[in-house]
């Protein structure tokens, strides 16, 4: 556990050192978030936010490769975590051309597709699923490049539709990391096989990065992360989630952290993980595919009716906009982890319990503490935001 707190000190400071670089990079080539209709900040700020992230990435790569437990790893897991930070160089390059330039929908789309076989080709795929009794249901080989290709595509896609506020995609994906490390360092624990995983190094340094670009994304926002950042991160807990479902065999997760049977099937849930994390973006998405199509527009057409932005029509804050869609991730992120890992009356009271405060304070607060009266936190504060 130490040096996987390791990988995430290295991850942050990596990147929160490495942004200041990138706002500087960001500006001599003119990629600015000019100020639109739809978005709600109010005066030009610098992308590129992703390749601060990616170095952070490569930099805890580096370091846990020399760390003394993790550096006696199995070969495979820094094989595997350095094919996802590959895989995410691609798809970062990808998102900086489109910072600049601007790329049309079909050729970033075609850029994750290319990311997603980088993936496949290293072997990060799904390939078996097993049942709870052991027996094993395979994947030929196209079956699990379609599957893992949806899965990561949706992913990236989500993560990009919800950069919309300060802080706000970052962050979702930072809770999401760290709930993922709980499950899939508790599940090697519990099971008694090695913790040297690269789902939990790959998780770790993920929320690392997020972590160091907080600091300057946070509102107000020095930086954004630009679509070189959302689609990295997408891209990066899809596919962390993939590889925990390759380096087990079947009798290896089976038990819970109480260490009887899991409430659910832990080798399944990879598969689920990075879609019930991300509900809330993922609904968004949905939503918003939905919602163009129904007015006849294209489901990539930009519009301000994200989640974000309904959270800011019902008398939320920016900044308490983001805290509450944090909040719904932990809910969801955290919720799910332990409901699969632990069984008991105790852990759905404390699910309950949080369902209830947070809806709560979703849509109560805005009405017991009306908007603006709050200093800088009210309607007539000037907000800043992503795209």
């Amino acid at each position: 556990m130490r040096e996987y707190l390791v990988v995430f000190l290295v991850a942050a400071a990596v990147t929160y050192l490495l942004t200041v670089v990138a706002r500087e990079i960001a500006v001599r080539t003119g990629a600015v978030a000019k100020v639109r209709d739809r978005d709600v900040h109010d005066e030009p700020i610098p992308y590129l936010g992703g390749l601060a992230m990616l170095g952070g990435l490569f930099g805890a790569f580096l370091v846990a490769r020399e760390l003394p437990f993790l550096s006696t790893s199995a070969p495979w897991v820094f094989e595997d975590a350095l094919s996802v930070l590959v895989a995410g160089a691609l798809v970062c390059a990808v998102g900086v051309i489109d910072d600049i330039f601007e790329l049309d929908a079909l050729t970033k789309f075609g850029g994750q597709v290319l990311a997603v076989g980088v993936l496949v080709y290293s072997g990060i795929q799904f390939r078996y699923f097993y049942y709870a009794n052991g027996e094993q249901f395979s994947l030929d080989l196209a079956q699990g490049a379609l599957l893992t290709a949806f899965l990561v595509v949706a992913t990236v896609n989500a993560v990009n539709f919800i950069d919309g506020l300060d802080g706000l995609a970052a962050g979702v994906i930072g809770i999401s990391a760290v709930a993922f490390f709980l499950f899939a360092y508790t599940l090697s624990y519990a099971n008694d096989v090695t913790r040297a995983t690269t789902s939990a190094l790959l998780s770790a340094a993920l929320a690392g990065a997020c972590a160091g670009f907080l600091a300057h994304n946070l509102h107000p926002a020095r930086l954004f992360m630009g679509d070189s950042g959302s689609m990295l991160l997408g891209l990066v807990l899809s596919a962390t989630a993939i590889t925990l479902t390759t380096q087990f065999g079947p009798g290896d997760l089976t038990k819970g952290a109480g260490g009887g049977r899991s409430s659910m099937l832990p080798v399944l849930l990879p598969a689920a993980l990075p879609v019930l994390i991300l509900i809330v973006p993922l609904a968004d998405l949905v939503l918003a595919v939905v919602r163009r199509t129904w007015a006849r527009r294209s489901p990539f057409a930009p519009d301000k009716q994200h989640l974000h932005h309904r959270l800011l029509e019902i008398g939320h804050s920016q900044g308490r906009a983001v805290l509450i869609m944090w909040l719904w991730a932990g809910l969801i992120a955290f919720s799910t982890v332990f409901a699969s890992l632990y069984t008991g009356v105790a852990v759905w009271i404390g699910v309950a319990v949080a369902f209830v405060v947070t809806v709560a304070l979703t849509f109560v607060l805005p009405v017991v503490q009306r908007p603006g009266k709050v200093g800088t936190e009210g309607p007539d504060a000037e907000p800043s935001g992503t795209l």
